[in-house]
């Protein structure tokens, strides 16, 4: 059954300026947004620890900050996870990480005694020492047989760093190469210490759901980079476009696309989600669906250049989106259901994964229609003076 009868047209032209208008409109408020109130980062992007924890018993966000606040960390950000099974699964996160400073690096290097030879008033020395990037494990290796509890020692009352509590740490892991590994206690563990410390008793499960975290100049790489991915996707699609079709199409597709991506991202900033690399992810993908249901239409008004010579270009644009609507309207809707269990059964990033999709297939196929084509027709009678059209050449 055809959503819209065969062989009618619809005036899409007609209604351009109003509905570029609104698409300005909604472009210049996402771009003030960006700067207040900002995205919500995710810890991709700016750093930081986070855990996410499934409580034992009711406790409100407010509690667990009040908890976590005051122990060596920030006020934290805490985040309700919806979850049936469990109503009381929370995400905490924090800026501070884990990673150890070079001053502290370099002390623990000179408590350990690195070096070939053995400097006064040391029993043992280090060959190697090397820091985890997250700076919850030390890895040393020794010229003999290790004394782990002069390792220990060596530890005690160093400021910024704790061993994290076993009677197995510091162990050899590595008799052959006389390898020591120490583990010190992460922000990970240090949120979960501070938040059964200021919540009741067995409110604080043993162990997190996850943790994980982020240097503050990673986050900054990945920042850059998913922006230059954004950029570099943009260009090449707008390249390929003019040669598939003709150099008038290109402009109209890619300011499409921009479009997309800025709305979508507005749309989260109202709706206070995270924007980390699983949001770039989702963009990426919106640009490429998007980039495709133009791309039909594109198909579909070069085919009727043939078909109906001596039609104006504005005639052609509403005739070629008339024939393709069922087409646009069918697929993405089927689609969008699709994201919407997802959306409504998913949890955590696979919520907004799906959210991020959804909005942005609708602004999608909106642009197929009141930007990139109308667009287009601007640009060919500005420009390409219409008056004259000329058959693109078939690939």
């Amino acid at each position: 059954m055809q959503l819209f009868p065969i062989g009618r047209v619809y005036d899409f032209m007609g209604k351009r300026w109003l509905f570029m208008g609104i698409s300005l409109v909604l472009c210049i408020a996402s771009v003030v947004l960006l700067f207040y109130p900002g995205p919500r980062l995710g810890t991709d992007f700016i750093g930081g620890t986070e855990v996410e924890v499934a409580f034992q018993h009711p406790v409100t966000s407010g509690q667990i900050a009040d908890a976590v606040t005051g122990h060596d960390f920030s006020r934290p950000e805490v985040i309700k996870v919806q979850d049936d099974k469990n109503p009381s699964r929370y995400l905490i996160r924090v800026h501070e990480v884990s990673t150890i400073s070079d001053p502290t690096q370099r002390e623990i290097e000179k408590r350990l005694c690195l070096g070939e030879t053995k400097p006064a008033g040391c029993d043992h020395h280090s060959v190697d020492v090397k820091f985890s990037p997250g700076g919850d494990k030390i890895v040393i290796r020794f010229a003999d047989d290790p004394d782990l509890e002069w390792v220990r020692a060596k530890f005690t009352g160093l400021s910024g760093v704790k061993l994290r509590a076993g009677a197995d740490n510091p162990s050899v892991v590595d008799v052959r190469d006389h390898r020591v590994d120490v583990e010190l206690t992460s922000r990970g563990d240090q949120l979960m210490d501070a938040m059964r410390q200021g919540l009741p008793e067995g409110v604080v499960p043993d162990k997190p759901l996850r943790t994980e975290w982020i240097g503050p100049k990673a986050g900054a790489q990945l920042r850059d980079a998913a922006l230059k991915s954004i950029v570099i996707s943009l260009v090449f699609i707008m390249a390929y476009v003019a040669f598939r079709f003709d150099l008038r199409f290109a402009p109209g597709g890619v300011i499409a696309l921009i479009h997309d991506a800025i709305v979508t991202v507005g749309a989260l900033i109202v709706l206070r989600r995270e924007v980390n690399l699983t949001t770039v992810a989702a963009l990426l993908t919106i640009i490429g669906f998007s980039v495709n249901d133009t791309v039909v239409t594109y198909d579909r008004v070069r085919e009727n250049f043939v078909r109906m010579r001596g039609k104006s270009f504005a005639t052609l644009v509403n005739v070629s989106i008339s024939e393709t609507l069922s087409r646009t309207i069918l697929t993405s809707s089927t689609a969008i259901m699709v994201l919407l269990c997802f959306f409504i059964w998913g949890t955590g990033s696979l919520k907004d994964f799906a959210l991020t999709l959804i909005i942005g297939m609708v602004a999608g196929v909106y642009s197929s229609i009141y930007i990139a084509l109308p667009l287009t027709e601007v640009l060919d009678r500005r420009f390409f003076n219409a008056s004259k059209q000329k058959v693109p050449a078939r690939t």
